[in-house]
């Protein structure tokens, strides 16, 4: 008795590890129906510059919990944070 054919279907997640794990276990060619062309890019690249800081751990505990706190990207209030500053000595 044969497999009955069913059509495959991508899945509808934006999880990153969801994604990889589906893709680790399937083959693009099987959904050329699915794919579309696309004229403008999906992702573009930031025009921002990233900066690296060295801070003791104790000290980045203290950045990481404080935007949590608040409901608020680490990443976000940081650079908020350095931005005041820097208009502040100009």
């Amino acid at each position: 008795m044969e497999k009955s054919m069913r059509a495959k279907k991508l899945p509808n997640t934006d999880s990153i590890r969801a994604l990889a794990k589906f893709w680790d276990t399937h083959d693009l060619t099987d959904f050329t129906q699915a794919l579309e062309e696309v004229a403008e890019p999906v992702f573009a690249r930031s025009k921002h510059a990233p900066l690296s800081v060295d801070l003791p751990p104790q000290e980045l505990q203290r950045v990481r919990r404080l935007p949590r706190s608040k409901g608020v990207n680490e990443t976000t209030m940081v650079r908020e944070w350095f931005l005041e500053r820097l208009h502040q000595s100009l």
